[in-house]
């Protein structure tokens, strides 16, 4: 009776140590929420911060990955509204301070002339395209917020449903951040928030729970009845449909509008981009020039680094390096949309 007493004390002692080793270390058992939204199809639950592989994350009032804002920016603060998915987000695998609109906050604050705003490091620097010198955005007098509406798999109309239900949030310029795929985003959709195991509505119970449903047991089926529906017609033409009605409203309320789209790892590689994403590509870039909005197409930048896989931690998503390329860029451009007004 004793020694099977003192076994379930052991494993007792056991268990509780890989449950705390698995909070304190990694974050597992405080997973972001999701919760369902009728028109954005999905949002991250507001009001959390949770710590996951040593990353910050927080996420505000208003479902962004920003600190809590006032609904209208202080007269001495100038605003720029993010908007976009996991590349604009970052996900758990990037620190809050490495995040695309960390970034730019940053950069927007600096002195271009120091320098500081041309560089890009990681195991050495990143040279891009030249960019002509442009004078500093005015932020009268020294106050910056980016905005980080973002979340993963989002694509252009669940960032319209964003744009549609909370609005500008007195931001001076909107900026859209896109890649290749999202070119060809569903509508959006509820369905995965509690059914995907990326995407949960609650709280595990327990850290060690979390991680045998994540990554040890085998994912449930979902019903046929629960999956979306293959959405038909020209997706293309959805989205960029979709990026059409964000610029007029950014327009509406008298704020620049800016569109960046970064590339995938196989557009930049010997495996090549596939005849329908080069098709799309050349719709969206014939879309912007018709509809007179202001684009930043970074597969040719990309190109132009001496190892662009670099820029990458995925297929898809990039690297430090590659959120620091992409800020500067878009932070360079924007202060070139608004000179020294």
């Amino acid at each position: 009776m004793k020694v099977s007493l003192i076994i379930l004390a052991i494993a007792a002692i056991l268990l509780a140590v890989v449950e705390i080793t698995l909070r304190v270390l990694f974050g597992f058992g405080n997973p972001l929420i999701y919760i369902a939204d009728p028109h954005c199809g999905y949002l991250l639950a507001p009001n959390q911060s949770v710590r996951r592989f040593g990353n910050r994350i927080e996420i505000n009032q208003h479902s962004m990955r920003s600190p809590p804002i006032a609904p209208i920016p202080a007269v001495s603060t100038r605003r720029i509204l993010l908007l976009g998915d996991s590349v604009a987000n970052g996900g758990l695998w990037t620190d809050k301070p490495n995040t695309i609109s960390e970034i730019m906050a940053r950069l927007l604050v600096q002195d271009p002339g120091d320098g500081r705003d041309g560089e890009v490091r990681g195991d050495e620097e990143v040279k891009s395209n030249p960019v002509s010198p442009s004078p500093p955005l005015s932020l009268s007098p020294s106050a910056v917020e980016v905005l980080n509406a973002s979340a993963n798999s989002w694509g252009p109309r669940n960032e319209l449903a964003y744009l549609q239900k909370f609005g500008h949030f007195g931001a001076i310029a909107v900026v859209l951040l896109i890649n290749t795929d999202d070119l060809f985003a569903k509508t959006p959709s509820s369905w995965i928030v509690g059914r995907d195991r990326n995407y949960p509505d609650s709280k595990p119970p327990s850290a060690i729970v979390e991680v045998l449903n994540r990554y040890l047991l085998p994912s449930p089926p979902l019903p046929e009845l629960d999956s979306p529906k293959e959405e038909g017609g020209d997706i293309v033409g959805y989205n960029l449909e979709a990026i059409r009605q964000i610029k007029i409203i950014a327009t509406s309320v008298n704020a620049q509008f800016l569109l960046a789209m970064t590339p995938l790892v196989r557009e930049i590689s010997d495996r090549y981009p596939r005849d329908y994403e080069i098709k799309a590509r050349n719709r969206l870039t014939q879309f912007t020039q018709t509809e007179q909005i202001h684009y930043l197409d970074f597969l040719p930048i990309f190109k132009s680094v001496q190892h662009p896989i670099k820029l990458y931690r995925d297929n898809i998503h990039p690297s430090i390096q590659g959120n620091q390329l992409i800020s500067q860029i878009i932070t360079n451009s924007l202060r070139h949309q608004f000179g020294n007004c």
